[in-house]
């Protein structure tokens, strides 16, 4: 039996640029934002639009509290409904977010003046997670802005 010398060379894996690095941080981050679009959406349209379109006691008797008119109970899941579906449309996600960080600072400033201050964090953190769809999808809404104004 012959003994060989065997020489290895060093393997080398290539590493990320910074470009792609970034470009896939972008897809993990726009993956894990479609997925809260996805339930903010379905919570929006579901468990708060409805409610208030079909005039559950709940919805009827805060919209008393606050003292405007059931008519803002109407506007508020019209908005509600409309940020919903814009939300899973891609094209659209940036400027329903948008639309949807104002209803959010609404809400938050009712339950903090009005109803129960500590569930401003509910409306808060969605503003949060609005705000972050928003900027991510800031390339779309300018393109969408673009040509409207044509």
């Amino acid at each position: 039996m012959s003994a060989q010398t065997h020489t290895t060379t060093p393997v080398t894996t290539p590493r990320k640029t910074n470009a792609r690095a970034s470009a896939g941080d972008r897809r993990t981050l726009r993956k894990v934002l479609w997925g809260a679009q996805i339930l903010l959406a379905a919570f929006l349209l579901v468990a708060s639009a409805l409610p208030k379109f079909a005039g559950q006691a709940d919805a009827v008797r805060t919209f008393e509290e606050i003292g405007w008119g059931q008519w803002l109970r109407y506007v508020t899941g019209a908005v509600e409904a409309a940020g919903a579906i814009g939300l899973v449309v891609p094209r659209l996600a940036g400027l329903a977010a948008a639309g949807l960080i104002g209803l959010m600072g609404g809400a938050v400033l009712t339950q903090l003046l009005v109803l129960e201050p500590a569930w401003a964090l509910l409306p808060l953190g969605f503003a949060v997670v609005f705000a972050a769809v928003a900027w991510d999808r800031r390339a779309e809404t300018r393109q969408v802005l673009r040509r409207l104004t044509r």
